[in-house]
């Protein structure tokens, strides 16, 4: 790859790649996910939170990327430049944990979508599903050594063809949408009733749909992983915010809408995906076909645009010499061949592994879905330190973002599960054993402060398996 423009990820791609990375099988179900337990109020105001916290995010990668456009591994590298190395190779770690255990969701997901239509598939856990899983996993794989902006360039076009039946299903929904309906559930509906405005009800449906929404925009920094690899440092934020309020837009206009085509009490009855059951009551069983077709190409897209993002943080990584050094090998495509084989090695792992039970791979997953949040919340951080130590020039918009930001990643983790964080230590702790051994080859010594972080980390870790042993926590 020359490190001219040419070959270089353009704004299409990085656009792309954030809407692709955000809109998976997730979308096919938002609409059951937030609606079976919020009317129509409580899902505005969890939006309204959400846009105001995920787009102060979206201007915290924005302008960290314009004012250090030399941390080229972006949701990574800012942690690391805040506040140290292990730090920032804690979030590589649990980052890379989160993405290639999606990979095994997408793979389980898009079987499982198969199934409606060849029983054999049915679950997505089978025996034929995994040979399937396999063959597609290791056809990603062989895509992505042709060259990253050849994947990315196909994640484009995928995206824009996954996206035609979420608009069709809005279009539908905006003709047959019923004011009375609407309304009769707007509170949420107690006893098939029409529900009666409560504050606190209120709330508690609000929080209801915000761990929905905890969820839906991992992918948000889809443009950032790949800042080394664009055009132009100032099309990765623009990209980043692009494609933020595009989803932030499908998703507000889905979840609403459907409390006026399908009465309140009855959008958790459902059956997954519930995107399919809506189309279905408008149109017929066309429309089921019809969303299911597109859930299996978003699940696709989705499954390409995470085994890039998967492949790509353990090489920039590797390259900031964080993790070890055979991490940063490429070919001749550019494509970061190591890495992206010890990725795709692990999602086959878990694959084969769920042929026999499926609860270690829901344990992990659980675990570095929690894991994720952390990188934001150290983004987020360093936005607000960065800030502070550049007062004299900083602006009212840059202060803005990084408190907005640091508060709303503080909610996320605690939104996630305090349980569910402390587990999440146990991925760190073959990490401290990686970290030690980098540190050596670097010829660097661990600090006072790395050893602190270490002992902070397994007391952490004991405390999430005692709590888990008493049954407080459960995650099988």
């Amino acid at each position: 790859m020359s490190e001219s423009g040419e070959n270089k990820l353009g704004k299409t791609s990085l656009i792309g790649l954030v809407i692709g990375s955000m809109i998976g099988g997730g979308a096919f179900n938002i609409i059951s996910d937030m609606g079976g337990q919020a009317g129509g109020l409580a899902i505005i105001i969890g939006w309204i939170i959400t846009a105001i916290g995920m787009i102060s995010l979206a201007f915290v990668f924005q302008n960290l990327t314009n004012e250090r456009p030399d941390l080229d591994g972006g949701i990574y590298s800012y942690a690391q430049a805040g506040f140290g190395d292990f730090i920032g190779f804690s979030s590589a770690w649990g980052y890379w944990f989160a993405a290639f255990l999606g990979n095994v969701a997408y793979a389980t997901l898009l079987m499982s979508a198969v199934g409606n239509f060849f029983p054999i598939f049915k679950g997505g856990n089978t025996l034929p599903s995994i040979i399937v899983a396999s063959i597609l996993l290791w056809g990603v794989h062989f895509l992505i050594l042709k060259g990253v902006e050849t994947a990315a360039f196909i994640n484009s076009i995928v995206t824009v063809a996954k996206l035609i039946p979420i608009f069709l299903v809005i279009v539908c929904m905006l003709v047959v949408f019923n004011f009375d309906t609407f309304k009769a559930g707007f509170y949420g509906m107690t006893s098939g009733g029409v529900g009666v405005f409560s504050w606190g009800d209120t709330m508690s449906q609000v929080k209801s749909t915000m761990l929905v929404t905890v969820w839906v925009f991992t992918g948000i920094e889809g443009a950032v992983v790949f800042s080394s690899r664009a055009k132009t440092k100032k099309d990765v934020g623009t990209a980043t915010v692009i494609g933020l309020v595009s989803v932030l837009v499908i998703y507000f206009l889905m979840t609403v809408l459907a409390q006026g085509v399908i009465q309140q009490d009855q959008i958790s009855k459902l059956a997954n995906p519930s995107m399919a059951q809506v189309l279905e009551h408008i149109v017929g069983h066309w429309g089921s076909v019809l969303v299911n077709i597109g859930l299996i190409i978003s699940v696709l897209g989705a499954w390409l645009g995470w085994t890039l993002l998967a492949g790509e943080l353990p090489f920039i990584v590797a390259k900031d010499g964080l993790f070890p050094k055979w991490f940063a090998k490429e070919n001749r495509h550019k494509a970061p061949v190591n890495s992206l084989l010890i990725t795709n090695i692990l999602v086959q792992l878990f694959l084969i592994s769920m042929l026999f039970t499926d609860s270690a791979y829901q344990f992990a997953f659980s675990l570095a879905s929690s894991a994720i949040l952390i990188p934001y919340m150290f983004s987020a951080f360093y936005q607000l330190k960065y800030t502070i130590e550049h007062k004299g020039h900083a602006t009212a918009k840059q202060w803005t973002i990084g408190i907005i930001a640091s508060i709303y990643a503080i909610w996320l983790v605690y939104a996630a599960g305090i349980d569910y964080l402390l587990l999440t230590m146990l991925l760190y702790i073959p990490g401290l054993f990686v970290y030690s051994f980098v540190q050596r080859n670097n010829k660097k010594h661990l600090t006072k402060v790395d050893y602190i972080l270490f002992a902070l980390i397994i007391v952490l870790a004991i405390i999430g398996i005692i709590r888990l042993a008493m049954g407080s926590v459960s995650v099988f």
